[in-house]
């Protein structure tokens, strides 16, 4: 399995194919929402299986000095296989080095456990966020 970062521009094709499968025809998100303006200001880790896109998320740096984890995405036949793990792992390696100190994610519920074994905590009460139950997760990073 290989994880590769790269900006939008080159990313763009690949993310969006597994952000289709995932978000717009597995739980409905409407394809509207699914690209918004931070696509373009992220950098964004795409896993690859045999030359396949099956997996990607992305990394949003904030002006505070804080980043946002968002769009993760696995394809369905390549979950629970320990790639989600892989790839917030690259991407808390780049916050690191970008000396970021916190990262922020809105989770869906059902996805928490998942942010906690990394060792994201949860904040706040449960919204809706296109329609799906989600909380607001938080994670210090080491100075």
């Amino acid at each position: 399995m290989d994880i590769l970062i790269k900006p939008w521009q080159e990313a763009q094709k690949e993310a969006f194919e597994v952000r289709r499968e995932v978000f717009i025809l597995e739980q409905g998100v409407p394809e509207a929402l699914e690209i918004d303006e931070f696509d373009p200001q992220s950098l964004h880790a795409l896993a690859y299986s045999n030359n396949v896109c099956v997996g990607t998320a992305r990394l949003h740096l904030n002006s505070d000095g804080s980043g946002q984890i968002g769009r993760m995405a696995i394809l369905s036949p390549f979950r629970k296989k320990g790639l989600g793990r892989l790839i917030m792992e690259k991407l808390l390696k780049i916050a690191q080095s970008k000396e970021l100190s916190f990262l922020v994610l809105h989770a869906q519920v059902s996805a928490i456990p998942f942010y906690e074994k990394i060792g994201f905590q949860v904040e706040g009460p449960t919204y809706e966020e296109a329609g799906i139950p989600h909380r607001n997760m938080m994670m210090v990073l080491p100075t």
